[in-house]
């Protein structure tokens, strides 16, 4: 992992709670409108510009298989948690530099964040 990489993930801890704090998965759907041109989720995901994100909690980042992610992606050292994915939609690119997702990002968008990652946790099964 590189050293900014490290840097990151072991301030994540705190952030955790601000993806929990009551998302609501419908409102996520409309902010995950922003990500189906590249993303999908759900039983026919399938990867596009951007890798599928059905089982992403857990995942070591860069490792879905039959994707060709960034090779900082790859080299990021990441596992996907609430903490890691709620500093990684806020900000890609200072999370994982020389990231190929090209979003600016959710800002301190406490709500969407949290409304997103409820969306992507139902999704899964729909």
């Amino acid at each position: 992992m590189n050293p900014r990489a490290s840097a990151w993930a072991l301030g994540l801890a705190g952030l955790a709670p601000l993806a929990v704090a009551g998302g609501d998965a419908a409102a996520g759907r409309k902010v995950f409108s922003a990500c189906i041109n590249c993303h999908a989720v759900g039983p026919a995901a399938r990867h596009g510009f951007g890798p599928q994100l059905n089982e992403l909690v857990g995942r070591k980042a860069g490792a879905s298989p039959g994707y060709a992610y960034s090779a900082g992606m790859k080299a990021s050292g990441l596992v996907w948690s609430e903490a890691t994915l709620t500093a990684f939609l806020r900000d890609p690119e200072a999370v994982v530099p020389g990231t190929k997702m090209r979003f600016w990002g959710l800002g301190m968008n406490e709500r969407k964040v949290a409304d997103l990652l409820a969306y992507l946790a139902a999704a899964q099964g729909q």
